[in-house]
């Protein structure tokens, strides 16, 4: 019988034995290593994910998963590790719903969807957000600017975070939403779809939803992926689309759905500058019913006219004005500001950006007290 490797083929994923000559300190759900693939390479960080295996030993023998640092991708720099030799282990504790599946690393997760778990009756009842703000974003790093903004406008409320599948799936990978919960600037977070590591377990978008208004006593709801998002310069070929998917979930359950503008002036590529492609094409051809769009500011009059001609005829565009506040809160927790290698001094519009989203969240929490 013929193999068919579709259309991957043959050296689809890079593979490569390697030994492990150090351990590294690692992050919750994480183990870094020092590995060498051959006596005379360089050692190599590499990460196992908790989640899915033991912590590997010294001298152990390790499979890792070299893919994205050969193509030079933005992985951090880290190989990953697919299995090792002290990887074996018995299935075990509660949980039904499987995870990256019919992958060599699908795993069980427990949730609230689970029969079995304590809160599944409660959600197989909910169906309606109630009016609940979700705002949907497309890349993590504007994560840390919303939810700082959110807390300054309205302290002690909560702002719930879930991870959709659009980058990367392990919760663990990205120790930004870690830092913000921590920092008490998220309340909870849920991993949602095929992602999987976060305080708790949804199958879909719409079910954390779902489960954010309901069991986790949400004000308000974040929705994005997690880092490493994949873009490439084609309308509909970017990992943005999954924000759309999300507005128009928080649309079809009654939510009051937001949307976070990817704005930039420092972007080399013009397609990103001012108001991205990616935010354009979402809010004009995959948003299938009004949603509120937040401008900052900081906007020049140029690019709020682009804005209000490009998606204000569908969408009600509303001009943010936040202070300085939410940076105080970051620098106070140790959270540093950084997209692509930029911070805020490179590139304020597209932290000012996410954060007048937070503050939009925040009023409309207030408005409702």
């Amino acid at each position: 019988m013929a193999h068919n490797t579709g259309a991957l083929g043959e050296g689809a994923v890079g593979l490569k034995w390697a030994t492990v000559v150090a351990e590294r300190p690692g992050w919750p759900g994480v183990q870094v290593l020092d590995v060498r693939t051959d006596d005379d390479a360089p050692t190599q960080a590499a990460l196992v994910y908790l989640d899915l295996m033991p912590p590997a030993r010294v001298g152990a023998q390790v499979l890792v998963n070299t893919t994205a640092g050969e193509l030079e991708l933005g992985s951090g720099g880290y190989q990953l590790v697919v299995s090792h030799q002290h990887a074996a282990q018995p299935l075990a504790g509660a949980g039904h719903l499987i995870k990256l599946r019919y992958s060599p690393w699908q795993l069980k997760v427990f949730g609230p969807e689970d029969p079995s778990h304590p809160d599944h009756d409660r959600l197989s009842k909910a169906t309606d957000l109630g009016g609940l703000p979700v705002a949907a974003a497309e890349l993590y790093s504007q994560l840390a600017p919303l939810a700082a903004a959110f807390s300054q406008e309205a302290p002690g409320r909560r702002l719930v975070f879930v991870m959709n599948d659009s980058a990367s799936l392990p919760y663990a990978f990205g120790r930004l939403a870690g830092a913000l919960r921590g920092a008490g600037l998220l309340a909870a977070t849920i991993s949602a779809g095929q992602a999987f590591g976060a305080d708790v377990e949804a199958v879909t978008v719409h079910s954390a939803l779902l489960i954010a208004c309901h069991l986790l006593a949400a004000d308000a709801v974040v929705v994005c992926g997690g880092p490493g998002l994949l873009g490439s310069d084609t309308p509909f070929g970017h990992t943005g689309m999954a924000q759309g998917e999300a507005l128009n979930a928080a649309v079809a359950l009654g939510g009051r759905p937001l949307a976070v503008l990817r704005m930039s002036a420092a972007d080399a590529r013009e397609r990103h500058r001012g108001l991205s492609h990616h935010s354009q094409t979402v809010l004009q051809r995959v948003v299938l019913r009004p949603v509120t769009v937040a401008v900052p500011q900081t906007c020049s009059p140029e690019l709020s006219a682009q804005v209000r001609s490009s998606i204000g005829r569908r969408h009600q565009v509303h001009q943010v004005t936040v202070d300085g506040g939410w940076r105080q809160l970051l620098d106070a927790s140790g959270i540093a500001l950084r997209s692509m290698g930029r911070g805020y001094t490179d590139d304020a519009l597209f932290f000012d950006a996410a954060a007048a989203a937070g503050a939009q969240l925040a009023r409309w929490v207030r408005e409702g007290d």
